[in-house]
């Protein structure tokens, strides 16, 4: 048996701005900052074992904040861009309203919320799930399968194309799902990476 903690970064300065930020490299905001405290508060119980984080700061900053919070910052990290969210292409930078009005509300959508149809230059969540679970599969679940306890600190999409391949989810089913900054989801998982529970910690609760 093993625990798999999975936490979206806290809120980004281009989150609190309301722009498409993929793989632009910005800065936790301060409620950001809060949100990374405030789920480690809630972490303290666990023991990790080893820890992942996207190439970007914001998952990194997030993962430091809550290893420090829990007294963890010693155990074996691991950043990859292979865990970095969903690349928006041209939309990157952009404010979402102003691109609503320049593209069509539909085209947007379709764009956010198609499993399969990237935005001009960018990667669909399909494209973001095929470089995430072979780097899963290879870097992170001989660990899990060994018992280890491992933390992940990612992205909204990049831990959908995760959370669709462990909870066996289709594409309908993980567009519905949205990820909140800051809250860890815990999994307790056994042989085979079965899901034995499933817990999120949600704010303020």
């Amino acid at each position: 048996m093993a625990y798999l903690v999975v936490i979206r970064h806290g809120q980004s300065e281009w989150n609190k701005a309301n722009k498409f930020t993929g793989w632009v490299d910005v800065e936790l905001s301060e409620k950001g900052e809060a949100e990374a405290h405030e789920a480690g508060t809630k972490l303290k119980e666990f023991k990790f074992d080893r820890a992942f984080t996207s190439g970007l700061k914001r998952a990194a900053n997030t993962l430091n904040i809550v290893l420090s919070e829990i007294g963890q910052s010693d155990i074996p990290l691991t950043a990859d861009t292979a865990l970095n969210e969903r690349h928006y292409g041209d939309l990157q930078g952009k404010d979402k309203n102003e691109t609503r009005e320049e593209f069509g509300e539909e085209q947007v959508h379709i764009w956010r919320r198609s499993y399969d149809i990237a935005p001009p230059n960018g990667e669909s969540l399909k494209d973001t799930r095929e470089r995430v679970i072979p780097y899963f599969e290879k870097e992170i679940k001989p660990y899990l399968e060994k018992g280890e306890n491992v933390i992940i600190s990612a992205h909204g999409n990049s831990l959908r194309a995760l959370i669709m391949y462990l909870e066996h989810l289709s594409p309908e089913e993980i567009l519905q799902r949205e990820i909140a900054t800051g809250t860890p989801i815990i999994y307790e998982l056994g042989d085979n990476l079965k899901i034995l529970s499933k817990k999120t910690l949600e704010k303020g609760a």
